[in-house]
């Protein structure tokens, strides 16, 4: 293993690779701004862009889903 330390982007293309070669759609991080979900003033996790597949009102040409999404994570009653 390499001494040198290894960038936050190396890092995550790494975790996107794996993901592709285990038959994943890697797919774009949305906006931090969700786009259809009023309930929500920020993407605070990577499932909210696929949150229409899960409750069924939406489909994809793909099964399996990887990405890095950027999200918003503030202190609160949950911390």
């Amino acid at each position: 293993m390499s001494k040198d330390p290894k960038k936050i982007a190396d890092i995550r293309q790494a975790f996107l690779d794996y993901f592709k070669r285990n038959d994943h759609a890697v797919v774009e991080s949305s906006s931090l701004v969700p786009q259809n979900d009023p309930t929500l003033l920020f993407v605070n996790a990577g499932m909210v862009q696929f949150k229409d597949v899960f409750l069924g009102a939406d489909k994809r040409p793909y099964k399996r889903a990887a990405s890095s999404q950027r999200c918003v994570r503030a202190g609160g009653k949950h911390n």
